[in-house]
């Protein structure tokens, strides 16, 4: 019995560096031999290389598609927090209005790096029906790699719906609530203005 991903939402953005790191040794799903990444502007896409030949060659394989973009990282962030006091006072004790704490923080040691950001629904970050569920894997892997942003999803795994929430790389329980659809309820029991015999 196949498995299908039927909802998707993410919000992942790690370092590009750090994509393309983790398919050095990653454990890939068997169904799935290689994964090709390539790059076109700001957009990197991750293709699956299926394992087997019964997939045909001009079959598109399932895709992950991320938007890459540059944040400004400060180098010194982790050092400045670790010698700072409360309320940001340095060992020595607060030095209010000095010019030259203000000097050196806008001269702070920083660098532009690359990140990936797998942002948006499932027609958007998972593309095509072939290996779909195994790349959906991928993804997961790369969320629990990934420092910051979400990954939630509502999966089939041998006829049975499974939920799927990782949270800044850490897995969270998750749950499926069955609601019933508002836009139904008011189109039944709401008044069809229209079609009114009484309004002329």
């Amino acid at each position: 019995m196949t498995s299908h991903v039927y909802t998707l939402h993410s919000t992942l953005e790690l370092p590009l560096e750090d994509v393309h790191s983790h398919f050095d040794d990653a454990d890939l799903p068997v169904e799935i031999e290689d994964v090709e990444i390539t790059r076109r502007n700001n957009t990197l896409i991750l293709s699956a290389v299926a394992a087997e030949d019964d997939i045909s060659k001009y079959t598109p394989t399932a895709q992950l598609k991320a938007s890459v973009s540059e944040n400004r990282v400060y180098l010194d962030e982790e050092e400045e927090e670790e010698n700072s006091g409360p309320m940001g006072t340095s060992p020595s004790g607060p030095q209010w209005g000095a010019f030259g704490q203000q000097e050196e923080q806008e001269e702070r040691p920083s660098e532009l790096v690359e990140y990936a950001c797998f942002k948006g629904d499932r027609e958007t970050v998972l593309q095509n029906t072939a290996l779909q569920y195994p790349m959906f894997e991928v993804l997961c892997e790369i969320a629990r790699n990934a420092e910051k942003g979400n990954l939630t999803a509502i999966t089939a795994v041998n006829g049975q719906l499974e939920a799927t929430r990782i949270v800044d790389g850490d897995e969270r329980p998750a749950t499926i609530e069955v609601r019933e659809d508002p836009h139904e309820s008011a189109g039944s029991n709401g008044v069809d203005w229209r079609n009114n015999e009484f309004i002329s």
